[in-house]
């Protein structure tokens, strides 16, 4: 291991790729076109292979779904798939511009968490065509320990 991958924490990961499970490619793809994600790859190897990948704007995370064993898991079934946002309204009124359904912002603190104003408690819903949950969260301000240090 190199100096730069490993430290007492482990070696250095990232999560790059997450596999969504869709029931239509051509429709899951024009949903998030439609939402401005960037289309990385739309790779059609045969009739039965396909892989389309996704990335939210300025995320380090993608996302794949396409045909030929991606995933086994029921169209649908991806819930609760955090994406943070700086400014919570101003992404959900993005996304309704854009035709996408989200829900109201709900702010919920848990008991006794006395923290100033609404970031990590700020948040919205919504799906895609096949029913995956997508959760917009607001992070403003990062709590401690929840950043790596060079």
């Amino acid at each position: 291991m190199s100096a730069e991958a490993s430290s007492d924490l482990g070696y250095d990961m990232n999560l790059e790729v997450v596999t969504l499970p869709v029931a239509d490619v051509d429709r899951s793809k024009q949903f998030y076109l439609s939402i401005g994600w960037r289309l990385d790859i739309d790779l059609v190897l045969s009739d039965q292979i396909r892989t389309v990948q996704f990335t939210p704007p300025h995320s380090g995370c993608s996302i794949q779904f396409g045909l030929g064993g991606r995933t086994t898991a029921e169209p649908g079934s991806a819930q609760s798939m955090i994406l943070v946002v700086k400014d919570i309204d101003a992404a959900r009124s993005d996304l309704n511009n854009r035709g996408v359904e989200v829900s109201e912002v709900q702010e919920m603190k848990p008991p006794g968490f006395d923290a100033p104003g609404r970031s990590y408690f700020a948040r919205a819903t919504f799906r895609d065509p096949d029913g995956n949950g997508w959760e917009l969260q607001e992070i403003t301000t990062r709590l401690p320990g929840r950043e790596w240090e060079e």
